[in-house]
């Protein structure tokens, strides 16, 4: 008599345990008197924020730029016409030291991408700028880098992205320390228009 074909066994719908999930399971077994619950999503922001990092570096790299480099360009050529910034505005736009500034502004005006001048108002202080070099590789990256950014939110679904949005600006805003305002825009000459 002839046998019925084997059934293949039902696979699973659940996703396979990835590597937070392992480093939890891994604690539990040696401390168990411990609730290590927030590693699930602290783990895994860490995680996504390597490999977003990553990603976007990639496409920094193609414009022999920095992510630092990057973000002063950003910050320059945001600022609107005449894109200009103090050191310290650029500071506090880019979210690192001043000296951390100076470096990546040295970087960028040794390729030509930037300059520096005293300030009309005060000649104790200076005034980065973007070259026009400067102002078409930063609008050319940014393009790329939007583009790159879309292709990575692909993996969710819209309704997700906005939930997830949603979610981060509300814990950002209970974790993130009241920052004040960005400092005022740098002293212009009089033919130049305001700062933005």
């Amino acid at each position: 008599m002839e046998q019925p074909p084997e059934q293949s066994p039902a696979r699973s719908t659940e996703p396979s345990p990835d590597h937070v999930a392992r480093i939890q399971a891994a604690w539990r077994r040696e401390r168990p008197d411990l609730d290590v619950a927030p590693q699930g999503v602290i783990g895994r922001l860490h995680r996504v924020a390597t490999l977003l990092t990553h990603e976007l570096c990639a496409v920094y790299a193609r414009y022999d730029l920095g992510e630092g480099e990057f973000d002063v360009l950003a910050a320059l050529r945001r600022a609107g016409a005449p894109y200009e910034r103090a050191p310290g505005e650029l500071a506090a736009h880019t979210m690192v030291t001043t000296g951390a500034v100076t470096k990546r502004i040295d970087r960028l005006e040794r390729a030509g991408l930037v300059t520096r001048r005293a300030a009309a108002e005060d000649r104790r202080g200076r005034v980065v700028a973007l070259t026009d070099a400067g102002r078409e590789l930063i609008d050319r990256a940014f393009t790329d880098h939007i583009r790159n950014e879309h292709r990575l939110l692909a993996a969710l679904t819209p309704a997700e992205a906005a939930q997830l949005e949603t979610l981060l600006t509300g814990w950002l805003a209970r974790l993130e320390p009241a920052t004040p305002s960005p400092p005022p825009p740098s002293p212009q000459s009089p033919q130049s228009p305001p700062t933005r």
